[in-house]
């Protein structure tokens, strides 16, 4: 058998920054803007913290770190986020 190498060494705590992880995604969010009522529920349920928000106004989403997992849009009450395939892109 072959040596095998070091892998997924994680030296320290809080290093996940530093690792973008959205091109793993095949689909990813749209915010609507105009259906969005600013409650907030997606950047709860959001397991990646890719909601951008700020003095309780949705921004955006921080397609670095979305894998594009639709959670989102599914909670989204308002149906302001919409999950696109990335061939659509």
């Amino acid at each position: 058998m072959g040596e095998v190498g070091f892998g997924g060494n994680i030296l320290n705590d809080g290093n996940s920054r530093e690792f973008k992880t959205g091109s793993w995604r095949n689909r990813y969010p749209v915010h609507l803007k105009e259906k969005c009522k600013n409650c907030m529920f997606c950047v709860g349920y959001c397991p990646d913290d890719c909601i951008k928000h700020k003095d309780g106004i949705l921004e955006g989403i921080d397609y670095d770190y979305c894998k594009g997992c639709g959670v989102c849009a599914k909670v989204c009450p308002f149906k302001a986020i919409e999950m696109k395939s990335s061939e659509e892109e």
